[in-house]
């Protein structure tokens, strides 16, 4: 492990129970709880302005909403576009990977779909995976390919595996990053001047300066640890999955670790009342974590 910065001077302690600690981020004797389990494979949390979570079920084909209110998790939508990653706007617009047709979907808030793209150059993405929307509106997501048994084709559609832009207009899109082996999880800081991308089989995590018209720039790696999903912290902390939950801080210096008890941990967000609570989708579940900070 390397040592933490000045600001995290605790010693970070984690047991094989699922308690973890470090009292600059985690609440104190905070464990990790189910919410709700019996789904297939969690992926996508969001969380929208009143912290209800969002997320997917994947191999079931729909989007679930976790109440705050009423700390129940009901079906959202059916016929979900097999959708992964999800996030929300200030609008309450829900935009959503659904690689079944390798499709980028907006979701109103009366649940009606406008597919705001399928193709690059003519031809269907690979499988947009995760992303991300900037300050300005532009959205950032991921094209992995991982074959998927309800498609009809087995070939990759396009040789390589990237990031791409969509403008805020809607109306250019980019090619935002390439030379990566699989991108997977992605997400910005709140000021639009920083891109996160984790390249899972390469396992790593890159960071990139966000330029003018979505350009992206002065490629540095964060950490060499890939990720699935990621979030961040009011902090500027970066939250990565895979086993479990590693938190880094903004030198990519590892400051706590919270153990899950499943054999993936797939994405993770920030969300309930005061958006302190973090949410973790984890195999046919979904856990939640109390912290001390706030998501951004």
């Amino acid at each position: 492990m390397n040592i933490p910065s000045p600001l995290f001077i605790t010693i970070v302690l984690f047991s094989f129970s699922g308690r973890a600690q470090n009292t600059a981020l985690s609440s104190e004797n905070a464990q990790l709880q189910l919410v709700s389990d019996g789904f297939e494979f969690t992926e996508g949390p969001a969380a929208d302005a009143e912290g209800n979570i969002y997320f997917t079920d994947q191999p079931n084909n729909r989007i679930h909403k976790w109440s705050v209110d009423s700390n129940e998790v009901s079906v959202y939508m059916e016929e979900a576009g097999r959708a992964n990653g999800l996030f929300l706007d200030a609008e309450g617009n829900l935009y959503a990977a659904a690689d079944k047709h390798g499709e980028i979907w907006m979701i109103n808030p009366k649940k009606e779909v406008t597919v705001l793209l399928d193709k690059f150059r003519g031809q269907r993405f690979n499988g947009p995976n995760d992303l991300w929307i900037a300050p300005d509106s532009g959205i950032f997501f991921t094209d992995p390919f991982y074959k998927r048994p309800y498609w009809n084709h087995s070939a990759q559609p396009i040789k390589e595996q990237r990031v791409y832009y969509l403008t805020p207009n809607r109306k250019g899109l980019f090619i935002a990053a390439k030379e990566l082996v699989k991108p997977n999880g992605i997400i910005g800081t709140p000021d639009g001047k920083i891109l996160y991308v984790a390249d899972i089989e390469d396992n790593k995590t890159w960071q990139y300066e966000i330029g003018k018209d979505g350009k992206l720039e002065n490629r540095k790696l964060f950490t060499g640890m890939g990720s699935d999903g990621m979030t961040m912290d009011e902090q500027g902390n970066l939250y990565l999955t895979g086993d479990g939950v590693t938190v880094f801080n903004k030198e990519g210096e590892k400051i706590l670790h919270i153990p899950v008890d499943k054999d993936w941990t797939a994405n993770v967000t920030f969300g309930g009342k005061g958006k302190k609570t973090l949410f973790i989708t984890a195999m046919d579940s979904l856990f939640s974590f109390e912290m001390n900070v706030k998501g951004n």
